[in-house]
């Protein structure tokens, strides 16, 4: 395994993400605790959850899940826990969001599911565009002092919403943010135009989610879903180079996925979000691949991002 710094902080994390979003829905208990196991084994050192995963119908399952394995395993210390808070957890109109009302209670509901007395990265699942900075950094500032959480981070932020998000912390003193989690991969690459050059410039490390654009890129069932919906023909042709240029390399597409974000600028690395204990172990692959600069400007070739950072990818 590999760490890095996130972000700004002192804090070293590998540099692969073990996200749990499948643990519950995809992956039943005893098959989530394997692939809990075995990511401590491969050196994964920080485990990414959110109280509204496990379905429509249990959320909060996911960290249920998380926190029994925590208790039985006996490795909350070895582990950088990291959960949101965002999403509606039950109909009552004010159980969502990032109001103080609702982060104090969400942190608390957390805690419990998680079976721990902290959280180490307490992360905004979303903007919420009705509760100013002024409170939520409050709320947070409240929490940091009560050691119920340590670092804050947030997850698919425009890249102005990073920086009002840092410059109102910068008011009160407060680290800010170290953390973003945006939509990132081949296929995807608008974060590159505002997110990064924001996340870089406030020292936020970017943790890429959906980094084999479901299964696509992997030549998975992302490729039948879009053959199904009848998807454009440059999207098909692209696909088609790219795994003509991972045959050439001799690498599994998945993993020379992966391995593109870790060299990305700004990026501290991808989540994977296993649903078996081999894709868990298949994944860790990506850490030996290595691109050499014509690669990389082949991989632009195959799948253009925006052009840079803005206003250069849009403007003169």
């Amino acid at each position: 395994m590999k760490y890095e710094q996130l972000g700004r902080s002192g804090l070293q994390a590998s540099r692969l993400v073990l996200g749990t979003m499948n643990f519950g829905t995809h992956a039943d208990e005893r098959d989530s605790f394997e692939i809990m196991d075995r990511a401590i084994e491969a050196g994964f050192n920080f485990f990414d959850t959110a109280d509204v995963y496990g379905g429509a119908a249990h959320p909060g399952l996911t960290e249920e899940i998380v926190g029994r394995w925590l208790q039985k395993s006996g490795h909350r210390d070895r582990v950088i826990l990291a959960t949101k808070v965002f999403g509606r957890m039950s109909p009552d109109i004010n159980d969502r969001g990032l109001s103080a009302f609702h982060i104090r209670r969400a942190v608390e509901a957390s805690l419990r599911r998680l079976g721990t007395d902290h959280i180490d990265l307490y992360q905004m699942h979303h903007i919420d565009r009705s509760a100013p900075f002024e409170e939520i950094w409050q709320a947070f500032d409240t929490l940091i002092g009560q050691g119920k959480i340590t670092y804050i981070g947030s997850s698919n932020f425009a890249g102005w919403h990073i920086a009002s998000a840092a410059e109102a912390a910068r008011e009160r003193h407060m680290l800010g943010p170290i953390s973003e989690q945006s939509h990132y991969n081949l296929l995807t690459r608008a974060v590159e135009s505002e997110v990064l050059p924001a996340a870089q410039h406030y020292g936020v490390g970017v943790i890429a989610w959906s980094p084999l654009a479901g299964g696509a890129l992997a030549g998975g069932d992302g490729v039948r879903r879009r053959e199904a919906t009848g998807e454009s023909e440059p999207l098909a042709h692209a696909l088609r180079q790219w795994f003509e240029f991972c045959r050439a390399l001799g690498r599994e597409p998945g993993h020379v996925a992966l391995a593109w974000l870790l060299q990305r600028p700004g990026v501290h690395g991808p989540i994977i979000g296993p649903r078996t204990p081999a894709q868990l172990d298949s994944a860790v692959r990506a850490l030996e691949i290595e691109f050499s600069e014509a690669e990389l400007a082949r991989l632009d070739d195959i799948f253009p991002g925006p052009g840079g950072p803005a206003p250069e990818s849009y403007a003169w």
